[in-house]
């Protein structure tokens, strides 16, 4: 049996939403957090500055979804929970570090383009 042909351009596609999921910002903040093993709700958000717990709970729940998260909750009171990336969700942790590498060295670059378009588009010259 041949794979089926995934096409993100083709908007029934689930390949678009699986993109959707991996392109989000927080996403991608909450994959960089787990890179390093399990960690709980409140270590997560304390990690990711300006998160809301809504947003996280949201992000985790789709990331458990789609079979990048796992979520264990231990017998224990108070009630511990604790998420942890898939195999799934470290074949994923390369593509997302090589993002934030490129992010990281071409911020300057980006900024200064903001800025000269900006400065066009109110009218301005520097």
């Amino acid at each position: 049996m041949t794979e089926p042909a995934w096409d993100p351009y083709d908007r029934n596609c689930p390949s678009r939403a699986l993109l959707d999921r991996i392109g989000d910002r927080w996403t991608v903040l909450v994959i960089g957090t787990l890179d390093d093993g399990p960690r709980r709700f409140s270590e997560i958000a304390r990690r990711i500055d300006g998160i809301s717990q809504k947003m996280l709970t949201q992000t985790l729940r789709g990331l458990e979804h789609d079979g990048l998260v796992k979520r264990t909750q231990y017998p224990e009171i108070p009630p511990r929970v604790e998420y942890e990336l898939t195999a799934l969700g470290q074949s994923l942790r390369t593509p997302l570090r090589a993002l934030e590498a490129w992010a990281n060295e071409h911020m300057v670059q980006v900024l200064a383009a903001r800025g000269s378009h900006q400065r066009l588009v109110s009218g301005t010259s520097q």
